[in-house]
């Protein structure tokens, strides 16, 4: 799916961070994937063993090297097995029948004979039993029709359905979940599957983790169902294009975990042409991660952490209530400041809305090719307001660079149908630094800058689902210093002494339930 590039890797959470009995160690491995170089022309089943096996050979390395750290969990990426690019036809090689663990246990690599054609299934349920722990990977599934939760009409006319589909193996190689991808990218090979599957799995370390698939993170089913339902680990494959300055991948994957507070462990292809790169190990608290700049050796990289089992059933919190789900707030990032305050409770310290700051003159530009409405910040410090319609982005802050600042930068707000590869509803305020001196450079793709400010980012939003981020030069993650949410949709995230130039600053809100007008 989507992309752009930068090399960071944050230091593993330390052991002692965490109580033993409330903490876990995840690996997540960045693939560099052995592709076919001809996807769209048919192989026999044996030339594409063959191909696949040259990529499961790089996973067993991987997953000696993650168990030799104590990873309990390894994570490979989306299409790292086979690749992409292929037709309905042509990947037919690359098929196995994965069995329901809901309705059978099967142990691949224990029992290799129950079935035929599974070579792939049998190969990782190995390397999770030989190197003992728990293994997702991704891979492509054959299913004929009908199925149990299929009504038979929508059966595809070739009577059986192709899945872009994720497989959990337990430490000991039992397959333990079989997830099928819902929210397809522009991928022919593959059937959307007649109904939205809600897929999760138990572990002895860490409680329940739930399954997504790279373009799934964007709406509601299965990630947001997942996350009202009170599963708080979400595994993450994704061959993920990055796209600034609103969705680098790594730029999105913590502004998730941030926004839902959840954990995600996030794992990427890395393909330079394809522009793919960025994966991490995500805590409300904590990131650690990888992106890869231009011109670095285009490898694999795997990263380990430790890090703290957010299943409330598991800890004996009892769980968690739906509305804290869908908030997203944190004990740790979510706090009242003094510079700024929820409604009604500070109403001396901040104007009425009545007295807004006085208009600035705005303009609209194209960003993320959705056009947003922005306002240049040309002082040195002030407190800006830009509107879409009647949703309002609201910017207080102030330079801390001395001398003359040569990099432009806009506020901007956008509220609206995205509807450019792929269709969803949003409303969205941004600080963005423009790509040169002239305003119409505002909101295109930008990995570099010098200034740094503090500032206070708010919005009133129409939707409990907004994720924040604070991207900076050279796609550097910064941890946004305080979040505030309150009741009525508002959302201030504040953020000073930036380590870095800031690239992007955004409250990034999806509106799932316009998602269908």
């Amino acid at each position: 799916m989507f992309l752009f590039v930068a090399l960071f890797v944050i230091p593993c959470v330390g052991q002692t961070a965490f109580a033993v009995d409330s903490s876990y160690v995840a690996a997540v491995y960045e693939h560099k994937v052995i592709l076919n170089p001809e996807p769209r022309v048919p192989l026999s089943r044996r030339d594409a063993l063959q191909h696949m096996q040259k990529n499961l050979d790089i996973y067993e390395e991987q997953a000696a090297l993650a168990a030799q750290q104590g990873a309990q969990i390894l994570v490979f990426p989306e299409d790292g097995i086979h690749g992409f690019n292929y037709t309905r036809s042509s990947i037919s090689g690359y098929l196995e029948t994965i069995p329901d663990p809901q309705e059978e246990r099967w142990n691949p690599c224990a029992e290799p004979d129950r079935y035929s054609n599974t070579e792939v299934l049998q190969r990782l349920s190995c390397i999770a039993r030989r190197y003992n722990l728990y293994l997702v990977a991704n891979m492509a599934d054959l299913q004929p029709c009908p199925m149990k939760t299929e009504p038979s009409s929508l059966c595809p006319p070739d009577k059986h359905w192709q899945f872009n589909t994720n497989v959990v193996f337990s430490s000991d190689g039992l397959l333990v979940a079989r997830y099928h991808k819902h929210n397809l990218y522009f991928e022919e090979a593959f059937n959307t599957p007649p109904q939205a599957e809600v897929i999760t799995f138990d572990t002895p370390f860490a409680g329940r983790f739930g399954l997504i698939v790279c373009f799934d993170i964007l709406f509601h089913n299965p990630t947001i169902t997942l996350v009202k339902r009170g599963v708080r680990q979400l595994i993450f494959p994704t061959a993920w294009m990055n796209q600034l300055p609103l969705l680098d991948t790594i730029q999105f994957q913590r502004a998730f975990s941030l926004g839902a507070n959840v954990t995600l462990l996030a794992a990427n292809i890395r393909d330079d042409r394809l522009i793919m790169t960025g994966s991490g190990i995500y805590t409300p608290d904590s990131a650690t991660y990888h992106h890869a700049m231009r011109g670095d050796p285009e490898e694999g990289r795997l990263l380990v952490a430790r890090v703290p089992v957010l299943d409330p059933l598991w800890v004996g919190q009892g769980g968690a209530t739906e509305e804290r789900m869908s908030l997203g707030e944190t004990t740790s990032s979510v706090a009242a400041d003094s510079s700024y305050c929820h409604r009604g409770s500070c109403a001396d310290s901040r104007p009425p809305a009545s007295t807004d700051p006085s208009p600035h003159p705005t303009f609209t530009s194209s960003m993320m090719y959705d056009p947003f409405n922005f306002v240049l910040l040309d002082e040195t410090e002030d407190e800006l307001r830009v509107c879409d319609g009647t949703f309002c982005c609201r910017l207080q802050y102030k330079w801390k660079s001395q001398g003359q600042r040569k990099e432009l930068y806009a506020l901007g707000a956008f509220a609206g149908t995205h509807t450019v590869n792929g269709r969803y509803a949003l409303q969205v305020c941004a600080v963005v630094r423009c790509a040169d001196s002239e305003a119409s450079s505002c909101g295109q793709e930008v990995e570099e800058a010098e200034s740094k400010m503090d500032f206070v980012l708010e919005g009133i939003f129409e939707t409990r689902y907004v994720h924040p981020s604070v991207l900076a030069s050279r796609l550097v993650l910064e941890q946004p210093e305080k979040l505030d949410k309150t009741a009525d949709g508002r959302v201030a995230m504040k953020h000073s002494n930036m380590t870095g130039g800031l690239v992007t600053a955004c409250l990034y809100g999806r509106m799932y339930h316009l998602d269908n007008k």
